[in-house]
């Protein structure tokens, strides 16, 4: 999946496209995530972080137990918070070394 632009999802009992530029934030719950996009919409889909990351292209990023978030959304990142469409996200402290080397990476 990495290559790829976009997924389904099966959520509700419909398979859904969704596209990966559209996710901002993924939260988990258990064994389900709660996707978010960048329109607002909300998706649960049955598979855990773990699982799931594995899975996702490179501009995804775990930044806390329970979430990954997609850095091409990213708005701003002030002490140990990331904020994405008015999202503040709290950034776990085993996340935080790796985040900043990738964040390094796109400094002018």
């Amino acid at each position: 999946m990495k290559n790829e632009k976009f997924t389904f999802i099966k959520t509700d009992k419909k398979l859904i496209k969704l596209y990966f530029d559209d996710v901002t934030v993924i939260k988990g719950l258990g064994n389900y995530v709660e996707i978010s996009t960048v329109s607002e919409k909300k998706y649960v889909y049955y598979k855990s972080l773990k699982d799931l990351i594995a899975n996702l292209p490179n501009e995804f990023m775990r930044v806390h137990n329970s979430y990954i978030v997609n850095l091409t959304n990213v708005d701003l990142f002030e002490d140990n918070h990331i904020v994405l469409k008015d999202v503040k996200i709290a950034i776990g402290k085993s996340y935080k070394e790796c985040l900043l080397s990738t964040f390094n990476k796109f400094l002018l």
